[in-house]
Order: structure tokens, then C-alpha cells, then sequence
């Protein structure tokens, strides 16, 4: 199962931090250190996200 998280996390990740970039930037916040905090919490975020949606399609495929 790790491997299937693992490989669900460079999508999620993507998706989430570039979401959290976004919101920021939309927000006006244009410094440095809030674009790459937002990209960073997006991409800790995506870490039990990857390993959820690993474990329902474990759980859903027997």
C-alpha cells in the first residue's frame, strides 16, 4: 500500500500546493515566505490525504 500512497502523493501534492499557492497569491500576500509556506503546507497536507484515498481503494478493490 505504500507504494500505491506513494505514487498518489506526487499528484496529490501537486494539486494541494498548488492550490494553497493560488489562495495566497488571490489573498495578495505576494512575499516569498507566504508563496513557499503555502507549498509546504500543501505538500504536508497531501501526506494522510495520499494514504486515505490508498487505503479505500485497498479496501474497495477485495
Amino acid at each position: 500500500m505504500i507504494r500505491l500512497a506513494s505514487i498518489l502523493y506526487t499528484l496529490i501534492a501537486t494539486a494541494l500546493a498548488g492550490s494553497a499557492v493560488v489562495a495566497v497569491l488571490s489573498a495578495g500576500l505576494m512575499s516569498t515566505v507566504a508563496i513557499v509556506s503555502a507549498a509546504a503546507a500543501g505538500s504536508v497536507a497531501a501526506i494522510p490525504v495520499s494514504w486515505l484515498i490508498a487505503k479505500r481503494l485497498y479496501q474497495n478493490a477485495a
